[in-house]
């Protein structure tokens, strides 16, 4: 089976003047299709790091990754910027919604940059805000929304390019407890529908959703470890 992620010995180091700070120190890693894995790890661990590298964002010292098929060790940064709108949908902590666009206009964002004419545009958009419970809402704007309303405009706007990732980096991390179980359920139901889905997360019960649990320490995997299905006796 093909590797949706490819990682071949993955390093990153930062310098400080001459000095060489390495922060992922030889990472192997694949990823599956259809597969819902948390990373995990202290800080410092370097999962942001490798976060950031898996969403294009940063490139790496040394190594090999492949996404999708293709090789984004040695791209350019226009290219990187092309593989990140094509192949990753991100959520962040954050949200990142511009306040100024409606929730319609915050999902399509992704496909004006890929081309798509305006009418295909606001259909797709609609289409994925009825995904997440949210198409009577559409025209209105992020702060007329609730946390947990703004992170599932988020989720869509993550999913309006069909991307061969999901990317959730702590998702979670600025809703209380009973909209964080809301949104990873929502998460949950994405990955059920044949999405890939990689998590980024510091909290055991968010990780707990995920069905494989990587955890990372001073730069190497420390573990990788698939989630046993509970099997009830008939």
């Amino acid at each position: 089976m093909q590797s949706v992620i490819h990682l071949d010995e993955l390093r990153k180091s930062y310098y400080l003047g001459k000095q060489e700070l390495p922060v992922l120190k030889g990472i192997d890693l694949d990823i599956y299709k259809n597969e819902f894995v948390a990373l995990m790890g202290p800080s410092g661990s370097g999962k942001s790091t490798l976060m950031n590298i898996l969403g294009c964002l940063d490139t790496l010292t040394s190594g090999r990754y492949v996404l999708n098929g293709k090789d984004v060790s040695k791209m350019n940064d226009n290219d990187l910027a092309e593989i990140r709108n094509k192949e990753i949908g991100f959520v962040f902590q954050q949200f990142n919604l511009l306040p100024r666009l409606s929730a319609l206009e915050n999902v399509a964002l992704p496909l004006i940059y890929a081309g798509v004419p305006k009418k295909e545009r606001n259909e797709r958009a609609m289409e994925m805000l009825t995904k997440v419970n949210l198409a009577d809402r559409h025209h209105h704007k992020p702060n007329e929304l609730s946390g947990g309303q703004i992170q599932r405009v988020a989720i869509a706007r993550a999913l309006v390019n069909n991307p061969a990732i999901i990317l959730a980096d702590e998702p979670t991390g600025n809703l209380d407890s009973r909209t964080s179980v809301e949104i990873m359920n929502l998460i949950s139901d994405i990955h059920s529908l044949g999405n890939t889905v990689v998590l980024v997360t510091h909290e055991e019960d968010i990780a707990h959703y995920a069905k494989r649990v990587v955890r990372l320490r001073d730069g190497l995997i420390e573990s990788d470890k698939a989630k046993q299905e509970t099997v009830l006796a008939s």
